[in-house]
């Protein structure tokens, strides 16, 4: 049987009655053209690439390699044949959460926390205390970085200074509820960053929702916020909340959360006091070609303003187990033609942003490796436990060993570096100086991290 020259991607197209749509006045050629030459991008350029061209249904797979080369050598030019890893844990304090995220399945509603709730939940909440516990232990085997991000717990409030402000508020609206109303307690995030703050581990957390989380019912700016979290011990914030940067989606699968604008004003916030930031996009739902460039235009203009995110992450959807696919409204996520087209057109159209990471959670090993050939660098970490994307239904498993590591990125030709979370360290693993471990964490002494 012959293989198709065109596919149907899984993008929705007539369900949902959106202003942005995948048309444009530019050709396939002409946005290949500046894409090959460096030439910064338009949205329209972008479409292009991401379509395989307005002017033929489907994705054309011929074009889609053009495209897929063009990314690949953007990458050899900028990075280079490294492909790095972070030696790290992920450490999810709460999913207590009544945001109502519709992508998501990580959440269990919060009222089912209350102690005057009946009845069993599979959710969890950690205090500062066990957190520190847990962190320490992954401390002493080697890791070089923590990552948090979890639900919005109406107990949650960013230092006893808030806690006061919102117990003593009248207003109806700000999503809190005193902590001794609660099975556990999970602190303030000042004690949350106190405790993952292990012998200078480097802490990664607060994404912009929970930094809006942090100042609910105040005047207080992002930079107050990011500033006193910074004194407490966080070292860098995950650009997470992103979904997708353009209001008529967020209206769509997470009318709860804050907007875009809120998202960049907390981006640059943390950028003001001094926190890198990564940058994400959650695609493969309800959302269509232009959506996913008009986000990168977002992101690439606040990098323009900020020189502040360290890198892009694309992350595709996993549908199964999540109130987007239970209620009908996605059949399934992206093809792995549209995440291939993901990753290049992140690269292409990224040009102020030297990494882009490929995440083995969401692709699986094979498919992973698959991207660092199509403009991916960066190939993740070792993320000791991975809650999320678990809950969601993703199945590629918890954790990587730096030996697993060393293993497949050599056998696709590329040269595997350990890294801090901002890429300031940096080091070559030699495939033959075995056994592996990590080197660059606070107690790391090159032992295996997993075995």
């Amino acid at each position: 049987m012959a293989t198709p020259s065109r596919v149907r991607p899984n993008v929705p197209r007539e369900q949902f009655s959106f202003e942005y749509r995948p048309e444009t006045d530019q050709s396939f050629e002409n946005a290949l053209a500046k894409a090959r030459a460096g030439e910064r991008l338009s949205v329209a350029d972008g479409v292009e690439l991401l379509t395989t061209g307005t002017d033929r249904d489907g994705i054309d797979l011929e074009r889609k390699e053009l495209v897929l080369e063009a990314a690949d050598r953007r990458r050899a030019e900028v990075v280079g044949d490294e492909v790095t890893f972070v030696a790290n844990l992920n450490n999810n304090v709460t999913t207590a959460c009544n945001t109502g995220c519709l992508f998501c399945n990580f959440k269990d509603r919060s009222e089912q926390f209350l102690d005057e709730h009946d009845g069993d939940h599979g959710g969890f909440t950690k205090t500062p205390e066990e957190s520190r516990r847990i962190v320490a232990e992954a401390v002493d085997r080697g890791i070089y970085e923590v990552t948090s991000v979890s639900g919005l717990h109406p107990a949650f409030a960013l230092d006893e200074e808030h806690r006061e402000l919102l117990e003593a508020s009248d207003r109806g609206d700000l999503n809190y509820k005193s902590p001794d109303r609660y099975e556990v307690d999970p602190g303030t995030y000042v004690e949350q960053m106190r405790a993952m703050s292990v012998d200078d581990l480097h802490v990664h957390s607060m994404t912009p929702e929970e930094g809006y989380h942090a100042r609910r019912g105040t005047d207080w700016s992002y930079e107050e916020v990011y500033g006193r979290l910074a004194e407490a011990g966080l070292d860098s914030v995950p650009g997470t909340a992103a979904e997708i940067l353009v209001d008529e989606v967020r209206d769509v699968i997470c009318p709860g959360k804050i907007d875009t604008g809120e998202w960049v004003e907390a981006m640059e916030g943390a950028a003001e006091v001094g926190l890198p930031t990564t940058a994400t996009i959650m695609y493969g739902h309800v959302e269509n070609e232009r959506h996913r460039v008009e986000h990168l235009d977002v992101i690439r203009r606040l990098q323009d303003r900020t020189d502040n995110i360290t890198e892009f992450v694309p992350l595709s959807f996993i549908h199964p187990d999540t109130p987007l696919h239970e209620r009908g409204m996605v059949e399934t996520g992206a093809s792995a033609h549209e995440d291939e087209l993901m990753i290049a057109v992140s690269r292409l159209y990224l040009d102020n942003i030297d990494h882009i990471q490929s995440s083995w959670v969401k692709y699986g090993d094979e498919q992973g490796l698959k991207m660092l050939s199509c403009g991916a660098d960066d190939f993740m970490g070792t993320i000791l436990s991975e809650e999320i994307t678990k809950r969601a239904g993703g199945d590629y498993g918890e954790a990587r060993s730096v030996a697993e590591y060393v293993e497949m990125i050599t056998a696709v030709g590329r040269v595997p570096v350990e890294r801090s979370t901002d890429y300031t360290e940096r080091r070559r693993v030699d495939p033959d100086d075995t056994p592996h471990g990590p080197e660059l964490g606070p107690r790391a002494d090159g032992s295996p991290l997993v075995e």
